[in-house]
């Protein structure tokens, strides 16, 4: 009997993390393969450094406006509307190709702009989904099947590349976005109507006045969910400008081969596969504030003994430690995020701070590469690493304080 309750309570887990997995695995054959593509047709870097340039920018475009629309749509069906939305776009990415350059970053910023809906559409409907006793070990299985994908999915994309085209990697993706909506159709509607816009209002300036009011008002009433949310993103906004010198410092600072990065980044892969699987084992057993702030207080120093590394070796041993600790980080941050924003305000709330999360990563990215350029690559990464270190140490500080125990509770 108890087997039987334990499967009917994770039918429809299993079922969304399934969707989750085919998505995310889709999600690297596609990277990879626009990356090749538009480079064999521009020849040009920079041509390429666009695509990931319109990531945070379409975050900045999308997220100070979608969140009043994810709040006030049934999120079962915005996500099937998303997900095929997407695969649809994907199908005309060839085509736009053969075309136009400037075409085809207006379809890919279509994309984005949809996936990044996606995400805190997802993220309400899955505290909606999930009961919060099972959300810790949820968000695990989340990140495992996210270390999976960063390793499955590079070689899948290989696989598709060897035996067909770029092409053929696009069309693949687009087929499982188009899969992921047909899983999504299987799960329950966890909101018995679309809410649609309150009182008959339309998507206005007024509208997002008065959402933007709730959400600073939200903010001021609970400072130490907020700081902690802050903080937590300030660490991770951190690591992905120093992740953008991750190549020039492998080769301008170890001198490594082309064969000996890519071994590097094998050794973060199986750090983050190795720590997510430890992470599933072991979560019932761990705090959801250790996991916050000891994980991201690792991953600092992962990122502090990979900065003043001189060698592969000490290198290697910063990736994997970095990479180990990511999953825990993570999953005690979905879990505390889930617990303590409340679910109608939630695509709001997640929305907007995402759009401020978008803007950060520019300012630091360009902040980074200026050091860089002014002083040294070395220089630029320490100083990022140190700031991470700081800013992480801080968190942990206010994680660990036995007055606030309450936030990190599973019924809060």
């Amino acid at each position: 009997m108890k087997f039987k309750n334990m499967l009917e309570a994770w039918k429809y887990p299993s079922i969304l993390l399934l969707g989750i997995g085919v998505s995310n695995l889709g999600a690297w054959v596609y990277l990879i393969a626009l990356n090749l593509m538009v480079f064999e047709l521009t020849g040009s870097p920079l041509a390429v450094a666009v695509l990931y340039i319109l990531i945070p920018l379409a975050t900045m475009f999308t997220n100070f406006w979608s969140g009043s629309v994810i709040d006030r749509l049934n999120k079962r069906n915005l996500m099937i509307f998303l997900d095929i939305f997407r695969a649809l776009c994907l199908f005309f990415v060839p085509w736009f190709l053969d075309t136009s350059l400037l075409l085809l970053y207006f379809i890919v910023f279509l994309i984005n702009m949809a996936t990044s809906m996606f995400s805190p559409t997802s993220m309400v409907y899955i505290t909606k989904l999930i009961p919060s006793e099972q959300r810790k070990r949820f968000n695990s299985l989340i990140s495992l099947i996210d270390s999976g994908a960063f390793l499955i999915g590079p070689a899948l994309a290989g696989l598709l590349f060897i035996i067909g085209t770029p092409e053929l990697g696009i069309i693949i993706n687009a087929i499982a976005l188009f899969l992921s909506g047909l899983i999504t159709l299987l799960m329950p509607n966890v909101e018995k109507q679309s809410k649609a816009i309150d009182n008959g209002e339309k998507l206005s300036i007024q509208l997002l006045k008065k959402d933007f009011h709730i959400v600073m008002n939200f903010s001021r009433k609970s400072v130490y969910i907020m700081l902690i949310y802050f903080l937590f993103s300030s660490v991770f906004v951190m690591t992905a400008a120093v992740d953008s010198l991750e190549a020039a410092f492998a080769k301008e600072v170890l001198s490594l081969s082309d064969s000996d990065y890519g071994f590097l980044v094998s050794i973060a892969g199986a750090g983050i596969i190795v720590g997510a699987l430890i992470n599933t084992i072991f979560v019932k057993k761990i705090a959801v504030s250790i996991m916050i702030g000891v994980g991201s207080t690792f991953v600092s120093v992962g990122y502090i003994v990979y900065a003043f590394s001189n060698s592969f070796i000490i290198a290697a041993l910063g990736f994997f430690i970095l990479a180990f600790f990511l999953a825990f980080a993570n999953t005690g941050f979905l879990t505390f995020y889930q617990n303590n924003i409340p679910e109608d305000v939630m695509g709001r709330i997640g929305s907007l701070y995402e759009f401020v999360e978008a803007t950060l990563v520019i300012t630091t990215t360009v902040i980074i590469a200026l050091l860089a350029q002014i002083f040294s690559i070395q220089f630029a990464v320490i100083t990022g690493a140190l700031v991470m270190l700081i800013l992480s140490v801080i968190l942990c500080t206010f994680n660990l304080r036995s007055s606030k125990r309450k936030y990190y509770q599973p019924n809060t």
